[in-house]
């Protein structure tokens, strides 16, 4: 397996990125990437792996832990969510947290009214 030093190197490498500019797209000095790298070096945080991981197009899992797959397959990473799953202002983000607390009976109940009431 390999150490999470050689893993981001691996990311960085695969995505064509070098040093300064993965740490410009992370918003750190050129210096942190290199420590990031140096198999006797710091690691980065959480926030930033998950940037690196982002940035690189690897799995997160695979850059923190060294498990399963280092890239996602082929469409794995398309929009599964779209802007309309999102509340879109604080009435509908109270609705849905209300909603989510009421039980599966219910649930059912509420949406209904609230189709009727939209129609």
């Amino acid at each position: 397996m390999f150490s999470m030093s050689s893993r981001i190197r691996r990311a960085r490498v695969s995505a064509g990125l070098t040093q300064a500019e993965l740490a410009r797209r992370l918003g750190v000095q050129r210096s942190a990437v290199t420590q990031w790298e140096r198999d006797s070096g710091t690691h980065p945080s959480v926030a930033h792996l998950a940037q690196i991981a982002c940035e690189t197009g690897v799995h997160f899992e695979w850059l923190a832990t060294g498990r399963g797959e280092s890239q996602p397959s082929p469409g794995a990473l398309e929009t599964a969510l779209t802007a309309q799953d999102y509340a879109r202002d604080e009435l509908e983000s109270r609705a849905l947290i209300g909603l989510r607390r009421v039980n599966s009976r219910r649930r059912e109940a509420v949406v209904k009214v609230i189709e009727l009431l939209a129609s």
